[in-house]
């Protein structure tokens, strides 16, 4: 079973709209999950506005994937590598720690993840 960065088990993120690799509404990984989408972010129009410059339109519509686009306030399971370089940027979008999984305490320290929750 999956924890969180607090150590509990790892709560879903979203299921409307239904979020993470496996669209389980959990921030599972696995092998194939090469994006590593570990962090529940919520959404705002800055990050989204940071994301779409970034190669990644999260907030248009893309019927063939099943993927509803996403707005402010939505929650949904971001890439580690997108979450630390939107941080970097200024653009970071809050967290919901108990749905964040533990292994993204590999890339951002418990400290900042702490300062980013919701």
């Amino acid at each position: 079973m999956a924890r969180n960065v607090l150590g509990g088990e790892l709560l879903p993120c979203s299921h409307e709209p239904l979020t993470g690799f496996y669209r389980d509404g959990c921030c599972n990984t696995g092998g194939q999950d090469m994006g590593l989408h570990l962090v529940c972010a919520v959404m705002t129009a800055e990050f989204l506005a940071f994301s779409k410059g970034a190669g990644n339109d999260l907030s248009t519509p893309r019927e063939e994937w099943g993927f509803p686009g996403l707005k402010p306030g939505d929650r949904w399971c971001l890439c580690m590598e997108r979450w630390v370089e939107a941080f970097q940027a200024g653009f970071a979008p809050k967290l919901v720690l108990e749905a964040t999984n533990e292994l993204a305490l590999e890339w951002a320290d418990m400290a900042t993840m702490k300062e980013y929750a919701v």
